[in-house]
């Protein structure tokens, strides 16, 4: 149903590898060899590496390297990390942070008010995905004390600082995400660029101690991941749900994860037009709320899911699913198909032709979805959804698109999206319409006034529980929202489950359900992991 273009180069070292995998197993006569394992080492492949490097303040940080002041728990609740404690004043606008006494750096240097303002300040100027714009100052009031000042009340900035880790000031410098010096519990001690990463465990590290001296993460292509594991030269390999259904090599198990790790298709809002700088935005199909609406109650998400990811996966119905800001009355009833042909009929759209595609107003119910060259899954999700489409009279063109290209046109053209994160900010980006226009924010151009007012109170809440509620009402007030009952800008399709074959003989403690991340969310407890007896 599609293909995966790798654009990573492969070294001779890389090449050298896959070679001598081959080899092994035509020697050995067999699926599965098992090599001899040294229990403080662990080598695995969970997902591509970073091209920018591993720097917080540029959006590319890992919770392998660094620690922010708050953090999230098994439980996705937010707890206390690099601060001993926190203050929100009653208007919502001074927060106050007070650092633990026994944190230091993986260079030894103690972690002071000042790095968190440098971090803070750097970040913000760097105009990375982490927005601090409502932040009117940053200030350290002495060597552990830190007061943040916001512009206006801001329900979502726990969960910004439970995100952004903190970096050194004294250490930070333009090559900082080559070589980063954090307060997590590992140390980047060898980048092979296209390669490998070689950890090894923070000595100053302020919580657990990882288990192993020795962390390898292998980049690989999705074949090379999967002849390593059954060469058994992997204790963890991310895999992709085409593989899924092979039987695990010998040794290793199939987990597969809950996540918020979610894949939409965004149906731009307004009729096709140009915008200020000349660019095509709006879709003269998509534009109609009946084929929007009728595609989130035709389609059957379970067989997309069957068809396209192997099972591996649950109906998506909006982009927050389970989590405490999620209106659970956004869940409708799919698979309706003749609900969904009366609603086009009704609203004049009819196969004049006799072609199997509906018409209106001259205009064929067609248009193209674009997945990425560079994921099977999104390109099979356009396919199986095509196919689908086509009991409504709906024409669907899956088409693969290198990702910088399909982003550039998902003004006007759907795209296949992945997003899930620990916080409810994603609703902001995506459909209030002071976003349109802005990256790829808001690209269905989606304006609901009701809805904007309903975000905006939840952004601008002093109180979370007053948030939670506004967060849901945007979704659907009973009348109207942003929802598949609603104005439908989106139809989401799945929660993707996240998949690993693991060692048996290896404990990677409790996961919480993971976000959005390509595979790299398994490893943030990597040091609660360990080797059974």
């Amino acid at each position: 149903m599609g293909y995966v273009i790798c654009h990573r180069k492969r070294t001779a070292g890389f090449l050298g590898m896959i070679i001598f995998l081959t080899a092994l197993l035509a020697g050995c006569g067999s699926k599965t060899v098992s090599l001899p394992q040294k229990k403080d080492e662990i080598t695995i492949s969970v997902g591509a590496e970073s091209t920018t490097g591993y720097d917080p303040c540029t959006g590319a940080g890992t919770y392998l390297f660094f620690n922010g002041l708050l953090a999230f728990d098994e439980d996705c609740h937010i707890i206390k990390d690099l601060a001993a404690d926190y203050t929100i004043s009653p208007d919502g606008l001074t927060y106050t942070f007070v650092l633990r006494d026994d944190v230091k750096f993986s260079d030894g240097t103690p972690v002071t008010a000042q790095d968190v303002v440098f971090t803070y300040m750097t970040t913000k100027k760097s105009g990375s995905v982490v927005d601090l714009n409502n932040v009117q100052s940053v200030e350290a009031k002495d060597d552990k004390t830190v007061v943040f000042t916001l512009k206006k009340p801001y329900s979502v900035f726990l969960n910004i600082v439970a995100e952004l880790g903190i970096v050194p000031e004294h250490a930070y410098n333009e090559r900082f995400g080559e070589k980063p010096v954090g307060t997590g519990p590992f140390v980047l001690a060898q980048w092979d660029k296209g390669q490998q990463l070689i950890l090894t465990p923070n000595p100053y590290y302020h919580g657990k101690k990882p288990n192993f001296n020795k962390v390898t993460i292998l980049f690989m292509p999705e074949d090379a991941v999967l002849a390593a594991a059954q060469a058994g030269t992997l204790d963890v390999a991310m895999i992709n749900p085409q593989f899924a259904r092979e039987m695990p090599p010998q040794g290793m198990q199939l987990l597969a994860l809950d996540t918020v790790d979610n894949r939409g298709i965004n149906l731009p809002a307004i009729p096709e037009t140009k915008d200020k700088d000349g660019r095509t935005v709006g879709n003269d199909v998509t534009a109609d709320p009946a084929i929007r609406q009728a595609l989130n109650i035709g389609v059957n998400r379970q067989k997309i899911i069957e068809d396209a990811l192997n099972g591996f996966g649950t109906p998506a119905y909006s982009v927050c699913d389970t989590q405490p800001w999620w209106n659970p009355e956004t869940k409708i009833q799919d698979g309706q198909v003749e609900k969904a042909k009366a609603l086009l009929e009704a609203a004049g759209w009819r196969d004049s032709d006799g072609d199997g595609i509906r018409e209106k107003n001259g205009k064929k119910a067609e248009f193209t979805v674009y997945g990425r060259t560079d994921d099977l899954q999104r390109y099979a999700l356009a396919v199986a959804l095509s196919k689908q489409t086509e009991a409504l009279g709906i024409h669907v063109i899956a088409e693969a698109k290198g990702w910088s290209e399909a982003k550039s046109l998902a003004m006007s053209t759907p795209v296949v999206f992945g997003y899930g994160s620990y916080s409810p900010i994603q609703m902001f980006y995506s459909f209030h319409s002071s976003n349109i226009g802005v990256g790829i924010n808001n690209t269905s151009s989606y304006h609901n006034p009701q809805v904007d007012v309903y975000i905006e109170k939840a952004l601008h809440a002093t109180d979370q529980q007053e948030a939670l509620k506004y967060w849901k009402l945007a979704q659907w007030d009973g009348t109207t929202g942003l929802g598949a009952n609603g104005d439908a800008p989106f139809l989401w399709l799945v929660n993707i489950k996240h998949l690993y074959f693991v060692k048996d003989n290896l404990d990677i403690g409790r996961q919480r359900v993971h976000p959005h991340a390509h595979g790299w969310a398994i490893v943030q407890n990597l040091q609660d992991w360990s080797w059974k007896l």
